[in-house]
């Protein structure tokens, strides 16, 4: 073993300027040490999972920022991902099947590990990088969902890296000791703490694996694409990416980050969680297993306007024209619905009409509810047009106001399914096996067409990697954004500009959010 590790590290030294592509493990010097991954079967990928980006987050390290990576000696072995953060026994449900969720084992509060898939074989090729933040509402997801596989995306001439970030209370708790230890005046805020350590990491090692530091996109899904938008507005995340990639999610309309998130009111609710398990100060909640506090609070688990990580509103922040510097990709699908099912028509028409008052007539000309079927259609078309539509529509007219290029899709494809009850249309995060050329991670019936899309939304997305412009030669031409909604690009049985369809529907929540 000891000839083994010099020998790694003479060829090393020979080839300073290359990936070892060999029989033996290939070796990479990070932070830490070095690290051996694998060659992805049939490719010539390699992949590296579980390089750690941070040390443990446990024990007193419990609800801090993340600290340096402890080193090691030797050739540290990549090829399994690390543990998912500590969240829930991860089990399918609504739309999301197997292949959404996390591995059943390993889960630990040791979480924070990050991995690279790379086709290079030149430290000097540059290539650009890809980032990915999953989504899971901040409460559960990890990097090892088998629909995350970097390979395809590798296969097309970027490096791709995913990312592991805390989540729930591990991710978000606040407590008066925590912002009085913190050194920066808060407390919360670790996930988006993770993230930015992850970027840092690239920043710093991604030239290791062929990467370009200069060229990151970070990129995310649901509570993965809320992550890339605090992250654009975040000051600790300036220069660690010059694009970002935002898939149906975004945080403008509220009066704090999310209802009465704002630090003092997250520190309250972590000293009442305090009283309520016996544990009276900060060393004691610590102690706390991490099983007992996962089944125990309910608390905030969602960013929070901290002033250190987030100075203020998303809103806030953009109007200011004080978000960094990026461009940006961002859209929606056709059945982003993230709601139980729908109430009876009469409960749900009352309560419209308690909240919209005299301006209900007009909810009702964009949303027919005059029976019990349109009403249900009603209910999700209002959930996917408030929670998501809205939301992300005005992330690209506030960037694009500020003079940044913007490009919005709408994906509207309906993935194949086997029978009625896998009939969901296009899902929430059904997108994202066409975005990153991931069909065969997914199982559903796929069509000719369906690779078809993949291949031409994959591009896209490459195209934008590389350039900031998802344009390229064979694809249609996908226009950036303007205000008025004509230039979005529908991603359907084909791709193709046009007005965006929901367009009235997005106008109306725009000017009922903004006025109340």
């Amino acid at each position: 073993m000891v000839y083994g590790n010099y020998l790694v590290i003479l060829l090393l030294s020979l080839s300073s300027n290359w990936l070892i592509h060999a029989v033996a493990p290939p070796a990479v010097q990070v932070t830490g040490g070095l690290v051996a991954g694998s060659l992805v079967e049939g490719t010539e990928i390699q992949v590296f999972k579980g390089i750690p980006f941070a040390a443990p987050p446990t024990g007193h390290n419990r609800w801090r920022a993340p600290q340096p990576v402890i080193p090691w000696t030797g050739v540290r072995n990549c090829t399994a991902f690390g543990p998912s953060p500590m969240q829930s026994k991860p089990v399918p449900f609504m739309y999301w099947s197997k292949e959404f969720l996390i591995p059943e084992q390993p889960i630990s509060e040791d979480c924070l590990y990050l991995n690279v898939w790379t086709g290079a074989k030149d430290k000097a090729e540059k290539r650009p990088v890809l980032v990915y933040i999953y989504g899971g509402g901040f409460r559960s997801g990890g990097s090892g969902c088998a629909i995350y596989d970097g390979t395809a995306m590798a296969e097309k001439g970027i490096i791709f890296v995913s990312i592991n970030y805390r989540v729930g209370c591990f991710g978000f708790f606040a407590h008066p000791e925590l912002t009085g230890e913190s050194g920066y005046g808060a407390s919360g805020n670790y996930a988006l703490l993770d993230m930015i350590a992850a970027l840092k990491w690239v920043n710093e090692n991604i030239e290791a694996f062929g990467g370009d530091p200069d060229q990151v996109t970070i990129a995310g899904q649901s509570a993965g694409s809320y992550g890339v938008n605090f992250l654009t507005a975040s000051p600790l995340a300036k220069g660690l990416f010059s694009k970002a990639i935002g898939e149906s999610g975004a945080n403008f309309y509220s009066n704090a980050l999310r209802g009465n998130s704002e630090l003092k009111n997250a520190e309250n609710a972590g000293l009442e969680y305090g009283r309520t398990m016996q544990a009276t100060d900060l060393a004691a909640l610590r102690e706390l297993p991490a099983e007992k506090i996962l089944a125990t609070y309910h608390g905030i688990s969602w960013p929070i306007a901290d002033d250190y990580v987030l100075p203020g509103t998303i809103m806030g922040i953009y109007q200011a024209s004080k978000e960094n510097d990026f461009a940006l990709l961002a859209g929606w699908n056709a059945n982003d619905i993230v709601m139980g099912p729908p109430v009876k028509q009469a409960d749900f028409h009352a309560s419209m009409e308690k909240r919209f008052g005299d301006e209900v007539h007009q909810l009702w000309e964009l949303y027919p509810d005059r029976n019990q079927e349109e009403s249900d259609a009603a209910q999700k078309a209002i959930n996917r047009d408030e929670s998501f539509g809205v939301q992300v529509y005005t992330w690209a007219k506030l960037h694009s106001a500020n003079g940044k290029p913007v490009f919005l899709y709408n994906f509207n494809h309906r993935l194949p399914a086997y029978d009625p009850s896998t009939d969901f249309g296009a899902f929430h995060s059904g997108e994202i096996v066409y975005a990153y050329d991931n069909l065969k991670t997914l199982d559903r019936p796929w069509q000719a067409n369906d690779h078809q899309i993949a291949a031409m939304m994959s591009s896209y997305w490459v195209n934008f990697v590389r350039t900031g412009n998802p344009n390229g030669e064979g694809l249609p031409k996908w226009p950036a954004f303007d205000a008025v909604g004509t230039q979005t690009m529908v991603i359907d049985n084909e791709c193709r500009n046009m007005p965006l369809p929901t367009l009235p529907q997005i106008r109306f929540w725009e000017n009922y959010l903004q006025n109340h």
